[in-house]
């Protein structure tokens, strides 16, 4: 079973408030979940404290077991101090400078 820290969404129409959920990857986005983490609320300005709360234990409980965070969920822990950000990736070959015969 393929586990997943993701976001589901709870609040009334165009008012969002999400739960930061450990679900399996294959189950629906508002679906059944293993167990509840915190929530994240976008409604409030980003310094407020009310803005995002997580328990940072069971948080690396379940990043020690394997469960994968989504971007948000990856930056919300980085916030919290869980784990570290989402590494810059390097250049590509698409995007580097083509070397110049002469």
């Amino acid at each position: 079973m393929a586990l997943s820290m993701r976001l589901m969404r709870k609040g009334a129409k165009k008012r969002p408030f999400y739960r930061i959920v450990v679900a399996d990857s294959r189950s629906p986005r508002d679906g059944r979940f293993v167990e509840q983490l915190g929530f994240y609320n976008p409604m409030v300005p980003p310094d407020h404290q009310e803005r995002y709360k997580l328990n940072t234990e069971k948080a690396k409980y379940w990043l020690d077991k394997g469960a994968q965070p989504t971007d948000r969920v990856r930056r919300l822990l980085a916030q919290a101090e869980v784990m570290g950000p989402r590494p810059i990736p390097q250049q590509t070959k698409k995007n580097q400078p083509k070397n110049q015969e002469t």
